[in-house]
């Protein structure tokens, strides 16, 4: 038995009559005259005397309406705390290094005051790892900046980025402009590991323009990355966001090679087959508002 059949029995009972059930419920008296047959036949018993064209409840009747009242409001306990759930609940977020150092931070503080009643917990992790994460549903949405391999994994592009040659200040190519690609060989490159988006990127660029490069150290860490550079261990290439201050400071410097740039975009990542919460749906249209407004800002 459904729960429309206990709203029309309890209805009926209510108002010992099928035409005043049926209008308060908004059906036809019809779908009420069998709603109850469907009923009696079901457990074998009559539920309703008819006499003189009146409804009299009998024991069984009486005793059913126990148990339907208690039905609804099991039903109706389960919607409220369902509701609660969704209106409270935990969004699992995976970041790749570089959107969680550069991007996340700010945008989560921004969601928090917009919705303080949404819990979240936050993964960090390199471009694959926060894949597999997401087709393993051990989290919910994903902001990453590599490619994805799969496509059981749906794309919106989220912000754009922008990588740069960085170097100690202290190095030749400090501040240089559009230097010769020839210039970078024999040069020791300190990267992020396999699995980044930033290393794919640069590894992508470079063999697309022919340039050989050789790697020294290889890093999970952007903090390690620049504090190497800085002591002029080696070059990198990293997202303008996360040295900005660092060039800024003059504890690093950019520097340009002709023919050689690094573009990409960000992008919110989500299992195909996910089923997007009143939450998920929030967050999601928040990071795509935060991004339109962060272009608009730098205007």
């Amino acid at each position: 038995m459904t729960r429309r059949h206990f709203q029309i029995f309890t209805a009926v009972c209510d108002n010992m009559n099928m035409t005043l059930a049926a209008k308060t419920l908004y059906i036809s008296q019809s779908a009420v005259s069998q709603a109850i047959q469907e009923l009696e036949s079901q457990y074998g018993v009559r539920f309703f005397e008819r006499l003189s064209r009146k409804l009299y409840l009998t024991s069984a009747g009486e005793s059913l309406l126990s148990y339907a009242r208690h039905v609804l409001r099991l039903y109706e306990d389960i919607e409220a705390e369902m509701k609660a759930y969704e209106q409270n609940a935990a969004i699992r977020i995976g970041a790749s290094v570089t959107v969680a150092t550069c991007v996340l931070p700010i945008l989560i503080v921004s969601f928090q005051k917009a919705y303080p009643n949404i819990n979240i917990t936050i993964t960090e992790d390199n471009t694959a790892a926060i894949e597999q994460l997401l087709m393993n549903d051990q989290l919910d949405i994903g902001l990453i900046e590599g490619e994805i391999t799969t496509s059981d994994l749906l794309e919106l592009p989220f912000m754009s980025d922008h990588l740069v040659f960085i170097c100690s200040p202290d190095h030749p190519f400090a501040g240089k402009q559009n230097l010769s690609p020839e210039k970078l060989d024999g040069e020791n490159f300190i990267l992020r590991e396999i699995g980044s988006g930033t290393r794919k990127k640069f590894e992508d660029t470079m063999r697309a323009a022919q340039q050989p490069w050789q790697t020294s150290w290889t890093c999970n860490n952007a903090d390690t990355i620049k504090n190497a550079v800085a002591l002029n261990l080696g070059l990198t290439v990293i997202s303008e966001r996360a040295v900005a201050d660092y060039v800024e400071s003059n504890k690093l410097a950019a520097f340009t090679v002709r023919g050689v740039q690094f573009n990409r975009t960000f992008r919110i990542a989500f299992h195909k087959h996910k089923y997007l919460t009143k939450s998920l749906l929030c967050f999601k249209d928040f990071c795509l508002h935060y991004s339109q407004k962060s272009v608009s800002s730098t205007r």
